[in-house]
């Protein structure tokens, strides 16, 4: 399991997260939710060991990821919600780099990235530089390289975005897959009402601390809300939405 422990991220002197805890077990899908700025993407950075924490610890199966990181790493795999590629490589030179950097066999890994490719609609496009791949296409060769290794803990950050409608019933699907698998998942998004159907349990954080962690069934009937939306309004919400919307026609005709 991945344990996150009284872990903090200061940015000169400022918590950007404030002692978290939580801990998400194989099977899983948890989400982890929260407004702009609350400390998601800190958050994502110390647990994929880019970023290390000012206090705190996360340990995976015990042990610090901080022991030893590239063992870690090994086992992870990160979809990010910026698709920040080499984009003079092809899609397939790409995932040739991913994989020959997590030393998977070359003839396996030749075998994957055909079949992922094949399966994600990118196969007429394996030579084509990445440069000309549109936002959808380049989000596909996110996740193909998050999975290349066989990875035992998979974490995605808005990973929806630019995914055209089949493409993203078939990620629905394959986050369940995967936690079914045995795999530990951990889902960003800003679309609630994917994260209500995808995820088995879901953590709020707003301003860099927990609010709430627990199934989205009991969340809604400890808040009496209709749905996630609902619920995540009353928590970390603290404009008044409607009334900004109202005041934002008024603008609009001044």
């Amino acid at each position: 399991m991945l344990e996150v422990r009284h872990l903090t991220k200061r940015f000169r002197g400022m918590p950007a997260v404030q002692d978290l805890n939580f801990t998400v077990r194989p099977y899983e899908v948890c989400g982890y939710l929260g407004p702009n700025g609350s400390g998601k993407s800190t958050t994502f950075k110390v647990l994929t060991g880019l970023m290390q924490p000012s206090e705190g610890q996360v340990l995976y199966e015990g042990r610090s990821i901080l022991n030893d990181p590239v063992a870690f790493k090994k086992r992870l795999g990160f979809v990010p919600e910026e698709p920040l590629l080499y984009t003079y490589l092809s899609g397939a030179e790409y995932l040739e780099l991913v994989g020959q950097l997590r030393q998977v066999p070359w003839a396996r890994l030749k075998r994957r990235i055909a079949e992922l490719l094949r399966l994600l609609s990118l196969e007429g496009d394996r030579h084509t530089p990445l440069s000309a791949y549109s936002k959808g296409m380049r989000q596909k060769v996110l996740i193909a390289a998050a999975l290349l290794d066989e990875p035992e803990v998979v974490i995605l950050d808005e990973p929806f975005s630019g995914l055209d409608v089949a493409t993203s019933l078939m990620l629905k699907q394959l986050m369940a897959s995967l936690a079914a698998a045995g795999k530990i998942v951990i889902y960003s998004s800003h679309v609630l009402e994917v994260v209500e159907k995808v995820c088995s349990r879901v953590i709020i954080l707003h301003r860099g601390r927990i609010l709430a962690d627990d199934s989205v069934a009991n969340l809604r009937a400890l808040m009496s809300a209709p749905s996630l939306e609902a619920v995540f309004a009353q928590l970390a919400v603290d404009e008044d939405s409607a009334g900004t919307a109202a005041r934002i026609m008024e603008a609009m005709r001044l």
